[in-house]
């Protein structure tokens, strides 16, 4: 069993102890034990700029598929990826860190001796296999009660030092950690989404009182002021990244990608509804994922590749 493995490799360090997590340190509620598998203590976690991924369970496809891209990006560039282990935007986040051989924290809400939830004991154990972590401040045997879940939020906070929001309903624990963050000073981003999609109305509050939008990996490395290591493909096409029309889910993505790819200027918004005949809103949606998974870009004239 997975289970009783990790078991057997459950170690222990104390807010005291020097190789405690700096900045977790620094917030005022920090746990006086951490139990941890894996590598936390080496100075390759503890001096590497760390950046939390966060939102629904709920996620929509999208949204899953932007919180993977966006880890895998900032693992590329150096960047140690910490979430909450539960399914949709967690899940996916920690898997686009593996994807790019990158190190990743997991913070349960629930004592090591088991993995909550059961389905990803197989992404905790990738996790550890790439030199990552997984962590608690609950003693083996302690289950994952309801309000653990909300308490566990502002370590995954206070380990990094920004925390970005995917998908935030209008009650979601993302909202909890990212009132923790700002309250401990770190950097809250938010990723926008369509109005009126349900997912995003707690990530549109969380930008109505303060904290920053942000649209692509280039918005993040600029704001947090980290070292981007360019990448080739980018380079080569001068641009934002182009990946085939075919890794695209829906007809819908690939006939207005196409058409702006065909396009010989840059297209104005009301062209390319005009030119696909599909519902303005879709198209918005569309688009603004687009530009956030860099896939195109937005320029004065309009939107193009």
């Amino acid at each position: 069993m997975i289970n009783q493995l990790l078991s057997q490799k459950i170690k222990t360090i104390k807010k005291k102890d020097d190789d405690y997590p700096l900045l977790l340190k620094e917030i005022l509620d920090a746990p006086e034990k951490i139990f941890f598998l894996g590598n936390l203590q080496s100075k390759q976690i503890n001096d590497k700029f760390k950046i939390a991924i966060v939102g629904t369970r709920r996620a929509t496809s999208d949204g899953r598929t932007l919180a993977k891209e966006l880890a895998k990006k900032l693992a590329e560039n150096g960047v140690i990826i910490v979430s909450g282990l539960a399914m949709g935007i967690d899940t996916a986040a920690h898997q686009g860190t593996i994807e790019a051989n990158g190190k990743t924290i997991a913070v349960l809400a629930n004592g090591l001796d088991s993995i909550y939830p059961a389905q990803n004991e197989n992404l905790a154990k990738k996790i550890l296999e790439f030199g990552g972590a997984i962590i608690s401040e609950y003693p083996p045997g302690t289950p994952a009660y309801q309000n653990q879940f909300l308490e566990r939020n502002r370590i995954v906070s206070g380990l990094c030092d920004a925390t970005i929001i995917i998908e935030a309903p209008e009650r979601s624990g993302s909202l909890v950690t990212a009132r923790l963050a700002a309250e401990q000073g770190r950097e809250v981003l938010v990723f926008p989404g369509p109005l009126r999609y349900p997912n995003y109305k707690g990530s549109h509050k969380l930008i109505r009182d303060g904290a920053r939008l942000v649209t692509s990996i280039e918005d993040i490395i600029e704001d947090l002021g980290l070292n981007s290591n360019k990448d080739k493909q980018k380079e080569k096409n001068g641009g934002a990244t182009k990946l085939p029309l075919n890794n695209f889910a829906t007809g819908e993505e690939k006939l207005i990608l196409k058409i702006i790819k065909n396009s010989n200027q840059p297209l104005g918004i009301d062209r390319i509804i005009k030119l696909t005949k599909l519902e303005p809103q879709k198209v918005n949606q569309i688009i603004t994922f687009s530009i956030i998974k860099g896939m195109i870009k937005e320029t004065e004239k309009g939107y193009t590749f």
